[in-house]
């Protein structure tokens, strides 16, 4: 028979190899990467050629690809967020020095210098109103926001394996597209930035098969759950300077979609992508309510692809108060 198991009981069972997980999907901070590494120095003789050479390439890239960056930016910059909402989670006790604690805390310290690597790239950049940027980002944390997850760890998983790989998409074509374009500098940091996020990805992924194993079916039905209520990217609220909260996001959407670094269709291969990588086809011993969410999971990306499909994107750009005129 059946039995349900509690979230905080399985979030026990986990935390025993969380250690396992820091030493196999984070790095130690002595060895990872830092945004200075980066960036130019300004001690250095080449300075002034480097500073030269980032604006000469920031003024060519496409309005569309620029303003993705920035929004990019933007949604790592409101870590603090995340990390709060995350120590919430049925399971985690923040005032531990250990365990899962430990875990978001490692977890939110390797994210913060994304968003401290692309801030200070902007910056030099000379593009940017960088006032406008910082009153987004500003607004973004004092908003906050609703994932639709509850304080539920099951649900969270899910988002997180999700949205990390949408960021490492995200990232890896700005990084691809500056490339072709000959801004190295830039490649190399969206690269780095990117390849952080498909190992967080790959962690938070490696958790839910983790789940999957000890209590399926109430995974499977969380799955479900968020699939029918659709994932929120977490900067969905969004707004700039005299705006409501989330009247900026659709325009965002709509510029990461003609420059193609982030689209409808890619929303659909993520959750393809899920559905193998967690062998949910597969998963057996499920109760009659856990079989249904399965079979909706498993027809679900062809009904999405039918509405993506005519869906179309707005061809006009929208004026970001971000970009310098």
């Amino acid at each position: 028979m059946y039995q349900k198991l509690v979230r905080k009981e399985v979030m026990g069972i986990l935390e025993k190899e969380v250690t396992s997980f820091l030493d196999k999907f984070l790095t130690p901070i002595e060895k990872i990467w830092q945004p200075s590494d980066y960036l130019p120095d300004p001690s250095s003789s080449d300075f002034k050629y480097d500073l030269e050479e980032i604006q000469t390439f920031a003024r060519e890239m496409p309005y569309d690809l620029f303003v993705t960056l920035i929004g990019d930016c933007i949604t790592e910059e409101a870590l603090p967020s995340y990390e709060s909402w995350l120590m919430g989670v049925e399971g985690i006790n923040q005032e531990e020095k250990v365990g899962w604690a430990n875990w978001i805390r490692a977890w939110t310290a390797e994210e913060n210098r994304h968003g401290d690597l692309l801030n200070k790239y902007l910056y030099l950049c000379g593009r940017v109103n960088m006032r406008e940027v910082e009153i987004t980002t500003q607004y973004l944390i004092n908003d906050g926001f609703d994932l639709g997850t509850s304080m539920d760890p099951y649900r969270n998983f899910i988002y997180t394996s999700f949205q990390e790989t949408a960021t490492n998409i995200s990232h890896r074509r700005v990084g691809t597209l500056a490339k072709q374009s000959g801004n190295g500098k830039l490649a190399k940091m969206c690269g780095v930035i990117a390849a952080d996020e498909a190992r967080h990805a790959k962690a938070y992924k490696h958790f839910v098969a983790k789940i999957l194993e000890i209590d399926p079916s109430e995974m499977i039905l969380a799955f479900e759950d968020m699939m029918r209520k659709k994932i929120v990217m977490p900067a969905h609220l969004m707004r700039q300077s005299g705006q409501k909260a989330g009247e900026l996001w659709g325009h965002f959407s709509d510029a990461a979609q003609r420059c193609m670094v982030y689209t409808g269709n890619d929303y659909i291969n993520i959750l393809s992508d899920l559905l193998d990588e967690w062998k949910i086809e597969h998963v057996k011993g499920l109760t009659e309510k856990a079989e249904k969410a399965q079979e909706y999971l498993m027809k679900l990306p062809a009904r999405l692809q039918k509405i993506t499909d005519r869906v179309s994107t707005p061809d006009l750009q929208f004026q970001f108060n971000w970009v310098k005129s």
